[in-house]
């Protein structure tokens, strides 16, 4: 069989990768276990390997490859069209096209006219459990014609050297020679309906749903990304269907004559639920018995034609892995007898913990290199610009501020203790004297306070394992070093990955970097920051809030005073999705680092979220720009936006409008916009409260409005955290999920299952 150049797929099997590829084994080996699988034949790795040899045209492809650098992106994608137009212009070999076309003139016994045909590709690597290709080939829907099949082969040899497939092999130590392609070639299923299954949660890893994705029309849309799909999950065991979310389809790829067409949906159409209740339960029937069969959850494709389903290919889950279950320790706290200590000064507690160092007093930032390790940072107040004196320092003191004040919801991030708003501090805590910084009691003491190491969890870990509630609980970030550490948490992702201490990191204003030609430092750089916090959590989804420096946070970057107007008042100023499209340079950058993290380091769990949209016509500008650079909402791909001004409140229903998968509330900045309230300003800083009718009102509002529209709704202020009461209402309401800081996870959602477990008995 090694030297065939055709096999069908009931001569192959699992066992057959190196000749047909995964994806090609997998058709095999179900078509041989009696799955519904449309006949097919495959193109064997040996006839790709054939065709190199008869052409000679390898040594010129190697060429093309020697000494790439793949981090560099003109360079990977002019090596890549090299390569694939040296593949595409040879001379097909007719002792492959011979066995091509009678097997594809086979295929057609029985029809009326030629066979339509899918040509797909199957890296001989590909769908393996430790190296998934997946997606990184191309596929061919409706091809018609032995003229057209022979091109479209030669096109899919030409897809083993796509940026993408290059860039993977080489950061994998994959050798690109070794690697060969096959091509499975399947009756073309005309779908009414089409969709992926899983038979294991891909985002929370839970085995005992089967999770299904639903759209109209042929499948090519759902894997591009262009629609959003319906969303049902069903219960494992007992095949009973436990949740459905329906999605309004405004467009759906139909088979037009001897190709594909793009039509329009009517909303009566495109609002119905994509495929019926016991089509739901067949499709996961069938996945059971996928998993059952493979020994390892699984992801399939799949398509519905005049009421049949079929499985047009299937794949190993490969993001699946146990959370590691660990004790998340706070820092020590104050023990027995720590009564005898004098607290010299008392503030609000901020961030959890306890610390001892010397003390460092800023009066602005322009002093931070004063910092050293070990330090308590003592200042006025906070803002980016003290990020990297606070990521040097063991606790924070503020003078002033509140619970959601930079201060405190940076050390948080950081993990280590502060006090804020204890007012006098620089007066009462001198210049290198040793103190201990109690970030949970709001008390600073003289002298240094032996840390008590305790064995034991303040609370056991292993009970909020168990703890399920059906409210996502998410965590808020920024620090990429505290990546891993709060992965190991009980959280369903990250709702809030904010941009910038990573940007604080580069150090350099944008667009200096633009002006001198290092454009590429700034998208590589915060691609890596941005893939630690991926990896980390992975396959848990991870949503980055782009970019919301104001002027003067943009000023203090190096440069930033060349190209940054000076506000009279930042906060609402020049900032949020109105930067993105007034300098839509600066935000292609960061779309290129979110790309090549999603693309190129293949982490598909990284989504959107765009911060002060002030009008909905701003967002579809941003979304064009997302669009453009080919980010574009599907099943791997969300795009959420920030509720955080009243505007956004108000006009929610035209801002859904526009598309988008998710809002999150920022509960911190809608209460000071909505009060006229500075929650930093010890004068006026009384009235801030998150509880304000005003406040819970237009929370309210845009809570059920979304949950109406079918659209995921969070919440990622501080005041979910602080408020058990506001909880029991968000879960009433309807949200979907909430975001808090590390320390809050575990007793929110202790707080989250209580009212859910009242919402059930009501």
């Amino acid at each position: 069989m090694t030297q065939k150049f055709v096999v069908w797929f009931n001569e192959v099997d699992k066992g057959d990768i190196p000749l047909v590829g995964g994806k090609g084994a997998n058709l095999g080996e179900m078509t041989k276990a009696g799955f519904p699988v449309p006949p097919g034949f495959i193109v064997t790795s040996t006839a790709y390997k054939h065709f190199l040899d008869v052409t000679r045209i390898r040594p010129k492809m190697e060429t093309a490859l020697h000494g790439l650098d793949v981090s560099d992106s003109s360079a990977l994608e002019k090596a890549s069209r090299t390569v694939r137009d040296l593949i595409t212009k040879q001379e097909f070999p007719r002792e492959i096209a011979n066995e091509v076309i009678h097997a594809y003139f086979k295929l057609d016994t029985g029809l009326v006219t030629h066979a339509h045909v899918a040509v797909r590709s199957s890296a001989t690597a590909e769908d393996l459990p430790d190296a998934s290709f997946a997606g990184q080939q191309e596929t061919y829907l409706n091809v018609y014609g032995e003229a057209s099949l022979i091109e479209k082969i030669k096109e899919a040899w030409g897809s083993l050297f796509t940026a993408r497939a290059i860039f993977y092999r080489a950061t994998h130590k994959f050798d690109h020679f070794k690697v060969a392609i096959a091509v499975p070639v399947q009756r073309m299923i005309e779908s009414h309906a089409s969709g992926v299954l899983f038979t294991i949660d891909p985002v929370t890893n839970d085995k005992s749903v089967i999770v299904i994705e639903a759209i109209s029309g042929l499948g090519e849309m759902i894997v591009q990304g262009s629609v959003t799909p319906d969303h049902y999950e069903v219960e494992k065991k007992t095949l009973t269907i436990k949740m459905k979310t329906v999605k309004l389809q405004e467009k759906k790829m139909i088979k037009r004559g001897h190709g594909n067409a793009v039509v329009a949906v009517s909303k009566k159409d495109g609002a119905k639920q994509k495929i019926s209740d016991a089509h739901i339960i067949e499709l996961a029937g069938i996945a059971k018995k996928l998993e059952k069969h493979y020994f390892f959850p699984q992801d399939s494709e799949w398509a519905i034609e005049k009421g049949k389903v079929y499985i047009v290919q299937t794949r190993p889950v490969t993001t699946t892995g146990k959370l590691s279950a660990i004790s998340y320790q706070l820092s020590a706290e104050l023990k027995a007898g720590s009564g005898k200590l004098q607290a010299i000064v008392k503030g609000d507690p901020a961030s959890p913990g306890m610390a001892s160092g010397p003390v460092k007093i800023l009066t602005s930032p322009k002093e931070i290199h004063k910092v050293l390790a070990g330090d308590v940072l003592v200042a006025e107040m906070t803002n980016p610009d003290y990020v990297p004196a606070m990521r040097k320092a063991v606790a924070i003191v503020t003078e002033r501020g509140g619970r959601t004040s930079h201060a405190a919801i940076v050390s948080r991030e950081l993990g280590i203790p502060a006090v804020v708003g204890a007012k006098d501090a620089r007066k009462f805590l001198k210049e290198g004297v040793v103190v201990s910084v109690n970030g949970s009691t709001g008390e600073v003491y003289r002298g240094a306070v032996k840390r008590h190491e305790s064995h034991e969890s303040p609370v056991s870990h292993e009970s909020h394992e168990k703890l399920k509630t059906a409210t996502k609980v998410y965590v808020n970030l920024a620090e990429p070093s505290r990546a891993k550490e709060i992965s190991r948490l009980h959280v369903d992702g990250v709702g809030l990955l904010r941009a910038e201490f990573m940007i604080a990191g580069i150090g350099t204003h944008p667009k200096k970097l633009l002006a001198d030609g290092k454009r590429a430092v700034f998208v590589q750089t915060l691609a890596n920051e941005i893939e630690k916090f991926c990896s980390a959590f992975s396959p848990r989804p991870v949503v980055y809030r782009t970019t919301d420096f104001k002027t003067n946070e943009y000023r203090n970057l190096a440069g930033g005073k060349a190209y940054e107007p000076e506000e009279p008042n930042p906060m609402l100023g020049f900032r949020g999705a109105a930067r993105y499209v007034a300098n839509s340079d600066v935000f292609t950058m960061e779309l290129d680092a979110i790309k090549h993290v999603r693309n190129k380091l293949g982490f598909k769990n990284l989504w959107v979220m765009i911060p002060f949209v002030r009008t909905p016509m701003e967002l579809l500008e941003v979304k064009k720009l997302l669009t453009a650079v080919g980010l574009v909402r599907g099943t791997s791909f969300k795009l959420w936006m920030m509720v955080e001004i009243p505007t956004n409140v108000i006009r929610i229903n035209d801002f859904l409008d526009i598309g988008i998968d998710g809002v999150s509330i920022g509960s911190n900045d809608l209460t000071m916009l909505t009060l006229g309230t500075d929650r930093d300003n010890s004068e006026v800083s009384h009235d801030f409260s998150e509880l304000d009718p005003s406040v819970l009102w237009s929370i309210e509002r845009v809570i059920t409005t979304c949950a109406k529209r079918g659209v995921t709704v969070s919440i990622c202020g501080q005041a979910p955290s602080d408020y058990p009461d506001l909880v029991e209402k968000l879960v009433r309401w309807g949200v979907t999920s909430v975001s808090v800081n590390p320390d809050a996870v575990d007793h929110v959602r202790e707080t989250i299952a209580e009212a859910e477990r009242k919402r059930v008995t009501k």
